[in-house]
């Protein structure tokens, strides 16, 4: 049997197992009311602080509940969100932010500049691009209620990418009570001045998530496109509801007991194009990108001939037909940067270009790795994670290492990997996650790419200064011929001197939802507002 046809054969006797959750959450088809949206996300939300953590789950949260001074749309250009006008001086060292009039905090405050200030410090700390922009900052200042001013030491050419950038992490707004926590620590409340206010009374970790419509929210004038635009929050009420089991999930939604699924896998996605009163689409142009993360701090990825053994034991599309199965979701691109973007590039990837064991072995050997056994931090409850962790498992086996797989949920490993223990004492040495094409389009947003180590570098925390001289230079490079021989020459340093992390496939991940909701976003984000549904 394919795994199509299991799949298949399990959907048709376990169109009883949605009925748990529609008993859980009081839900039935006839009380669908259609203010409300009910949505089964991609993970469980546990962590609710959008710059302590770069998980797309909390990503999508900080969406909803707060908003952003610039905000990219659907060709990833920047556009003003809650400035109202802006100005940069001639030598493009002084820039002049205006907040727009009538911007509210859900508890009812005014939006002030000093709080955009304190949240854009915050978040430079934790954020990689963030990061480069504190570094060519000589001062960020509120100068009145309304008005930001951010002096740079020299010209620099991203500033509003990076304040309006798109993911993880994205530069949120808060409250400057909120947003003077210890970037290393989550804050201790959600307030925000998007679109939907977050219900933490209603909040069941691992089952229920709740947002109801901030009536107080003024959304810009412009049609959406992307994050930027009119966010109207046209329903009154969306729940997240976790439903880990894809097919339960999936007769949930051919039941109409829920209203979307963000990421049915793909090999449910005959059985959902063949139900009634249910659609699916692909919203992400540019897909999504896995990445093995190997931790350089610990024996035995802390020696780089290990982590290029890794390199070389990887078959992309074994990963790919393990996770996403059916071909029209997948493709093969050894390219750090995304797939379809004007840096992708395959300088340097000769050494990746085949699986090749014996090579792996060798590299292995000449690490000196000892035995040691290999952490993998396997995430259960998202398939594509689930199988590239068995995936990865199998190849370190294959090539002489002692693997040990600690099974848990996604929102477990996101707080897992923030551990610097040894695997021993609760740290770990392997985990694998993935970023969409937004997210790695250049050596400044690819998070993963940040080599500032222990203090400034992402989970897994490698260290080299070249990269990030280079990644440096690239920020400051106008010229886009200049800037594409940067970004490549940091790839060739990557593969030769540091490898950062293992790429294992690209992937595009369709939406499913009931034919009667409207206003679905394209954008390699998942967004909520101006979504709704008729009768």
């Amino acid at each position: 049997m394919t795994l199509i046809t299991r799949r298949s054969a399990l959907a048709l006797t376990t169109g009883a197992l949605a009925a748990p959750y529609v008993l859980r959450y009081g839900l039935r088809p006839a009380q669908a009311a259609t203010g409300v949206l009910r949505i089964i996300p991609h993970a469980d939300l546990k962590n609710v602080d959008p710059i302590w953590t770069t998980a797309y789950i909390t990503r999508n949260h900080g969406y909803m509940v707060y908003d952003t001074l610039f905000s990219m749309d659907q060709s990833l250009t920047p556009q003003p969100q809650m400035v109202d006008s802006w100005a940069t001086s001639d030598d493009k060292i002084t820039w002049t932010f205006v907040l727009r009039d009538g911007l509210k905090w859900h508890d009812g405050a005014p939006v002030t500049a000093e709080d955009c200030v304190a949240s854009l410090k915050r978040w430079g700390r934790r954020d990689g691009m963030g990061q480069k922009l504190m570094d060519a900052t000589a001062s960020l200042v509120a100068t009145d209620e309304k008005t930001i001013v951010l002096t740079l030491k020299e010209p620099y050419g991203l500033v509003l990418e990076s304040i309006g950038k798109i993911s993880s992490n994205v530069p949120f707004m808060m409250p400057k009570r909120l947003a003077d926590t210890d970037p290393f620590e989550q804050v201790p409340e959600i307030i925000g001045s998007g679109p939907f206010k977050f219900s933490k009374d209603e909040w069941v970790p691992g089952s229920k998530v709740v947002y109801v419509k901030n009536e107080a929210y003024v959304p810009r004038d412009e049609p959406v496109s992307a994050a930027s635009g009119g966010k109207i929050p046209k329903a009154d009420r969306i729940e997240w509801l976790y439903i880990p089991d894809a097919n339960t999930a999936m007769n949930a939604l051919i039941s109409g007991e829920v209203d979307y699924y963000e990421a049915p896998p793909p090999d449910l996605i005959p059985i959902l194009n063949q139900s009634a009163g249910v659609k699916t689409e692909v919203l992400d142009p540019l897909g999504n990108q896995g990445m093995l993360r190997m931790n350089h701090l610990h024996p035995p990825f802390n020696k780089l001939k290990a982590r290029q053994a890794v390199l070389k034991a990887i078959d992309q599309i074994e990963y790919m037909q393990a996770g996403i199965g059916n071909p029209d979701f997948y493709k093969e691109c050894l390219s750090f940067y995304a797939c379809g973007s004007p840096l992708e590039t395959m300088a340097g990837t000769e050494m990746i270009a085949k699986r090749d064991v014996e090579g792996a072995k060798a590299l292995l050997a000449e690490s000196g790795y000892a035995g040691e056994t290999v952490v993998i931090l396997q995430a259960t409850d998202i398939p594509v994670l689930n199988a590239a962790s068995l995936v990865t498992a199998k190849n370190l086996r294959d090539i002489g290492m002692t693997v040990e797989l600690q099974a848990m949920d996604w929102s477990t490993v996101t707080s897992r990997r923030a551990s610097k223990e040894p695997p021993s004492a609760g740290g770990w040495n392997v985990f694998h996650t993935w970023w969409i094409g937004g997210d790695i389009a250049n050596p400044i947003t690819h998070t993963g790419l940040s080599c500032g180590g222990v203090e400034r570098a992402w989970f897994g925390w490698p260290d080299d200064a070249e990269i990030e001289a280079m990644r440096d230079a690239f920020s400051k490079e106008t010229d886009p011929a200049k800037q594409k021989a940067i970004a490549e020459a940091i790839q060739v340093r990557n593969f030769e001197h540091v490898v950062t992390h293992g790429n294992y496939g690209t992937w595009f991940n369709p939406v499913a939802y009931r034919d009667n909701v409207e206003g679905l976003i394209k954008s390699p984000v998942q967004f909520f507002w101006n979504m709704s549904k008729t009768a």
